[in-house]
């Protein structure tokens, strides 16, 4: 039996409005991953962050139910690939290697790596005074004592016969003598007070003599790096310092993309916070990621480095959604939207601050 014109015509809008009433009403999956200040899981288990308010307030425009999937960020990276979420939404960088992978929204953010050491010690007269008495330079001194009463008392065991005006006296007055002899020999100062007169006190004259000038440079260097080792402890400015040092940073990052292109030794770790320790514990000599996220977390950890200002590799963050997706054109308009409205930046500064 065949049926009129206008009833199939109505069996299919009818078909047509149960599809599209369907397709708008599945919750769509939203892959997330921790990442302060960007996402962040609050005390009551809600999440909240840079990335969640952008997310929420597309989802809202879209009139589209969602559902958080909480995933590691490997396994983020591998659900948007494979499709099994509809969208990936966190402080993921835009690199080629993804964008052959899956596709991303218009960005949403700009930043790019940063750099931070452990804080460098002011120098001060206190600072100075303190390095002065350190161990290293109290040592220094007590041998070079050592050295000159050993030469002194071997002067004098020659001297003190033939030379009883400049070095006779009691034990203690004759040596005193020739450890004063021997130390303004030393240092050539030779004010000629006292000088020996014996053979033996003469050769063992010449032969500090020449010692004195390899002592005064030995010593002065001693003095140099006993003063200057804090400031000789990080000599890191900037990127073209990285080299030779070991850097810590997160596996799986586009930071760690950039340490593997420039042949840095580096320290892969799960998360930012067990990398920010190992660089203020001093097992790492800097840590290298983003700047945004690495400044946020420097500061919930009570500020423990010291983050170098200026930023290199310039990266952008963009949500993350599978290959063709039928959602990527419309998600991108409304990251557009949201990032041109008035109310953008106070989101922004509201988590990182104002920036001036």
């Amino acid at each position: 039996m065949r049926l009129p014109g206008r009833l199939l015509a109505l069996v299919a809008l009818t078909l047509l409005c149960s599809l599209s009433y369907g397709q708008s009403t599945t919750p769509l999956k939203v892959g997330i991953t921790e990442v302060p200040p960007f996402v962040i899981q609050d005390d009551d288990g809600t999440w909240s962050g840079i990335s969640i308010e952008l997310w929420q307030q597309i989802a809202d425009d879209l009139g589209r139910d969602f559902e958080y999937e909480p995933l590691p960020f490997r396994e983020l990276l591998e659900q948007v690939e494979s499709g099994e979420i509809d969208v990936a939404v966190g402080a993921l960088t835009m690199t080629a290697d993804r964008e052959n992978r899956f596709d991303f929204s218009h960005p949403f953010y700009q930043t790019g790596l940063s750099i931070a050491i452990p804080p460098v010690p002011e120098t001060s007269l206190f600072s100075t005074f303190r390095a002065l008495v350190s161990w290293q330079f109290l040592s220094v001194i007590v041998g070079l004592a050592a050295l000159l009463l050993a030469v002194g008392f071997a002067l004098w065991l020659v001297e003190r016969r033939r030379n009883p005006e400049q070095f006779g006296g009691t034990p203690a007055q004759g040596i005193g003598s020739s450890f004063w002899w021997a130390a303004v020999t030393m240092t050539t100062v030779g004010y000629g007070d006292k000088a020996p007169v014996s053979l033996a006190g003469r050769l063992i004259a010449l032969v500090w003599m020449f010692a004195g000038l390899i002592m005064v440079a030995s010593f002065t260097a001693a003095i140099t790096s006993s003063l200057t080792v804090s400031n000789l402890q990080n000599q890191i400015q900037g990127p073209s310092d990285l080299p030779g040092n070991h850097i810590a940073t997160v596996a799986g990052t586009a930071s760690e993309e950039y340490l593997k292109e420039q042949r840095v030794r580096h320290s892969l770790y799960p998360d930012l916070t067990s990398a920010l320790r190992s660089t203020a514990s001093g097992d790492t000599d800097a840590i290298v990621y983003d700047q945004a996220l690495l400044q946020y977390r420097n500061q919930q950890e009570g500020r423990p480095l010291t983050v170098l200002p200026g930023v290199f590799e310039q990266q952008l963050y963009a949500l993350a959604l599978p290959e063709g997706s039928p959602l990527r054109e419309s998600v991108s308009a409304e990251v557009l939207a949201v990032t041109e409205s008035p109310g953008w930046q106070a989101t922004i500064d509201r988590y990182l601050g104002r920036r001036d």
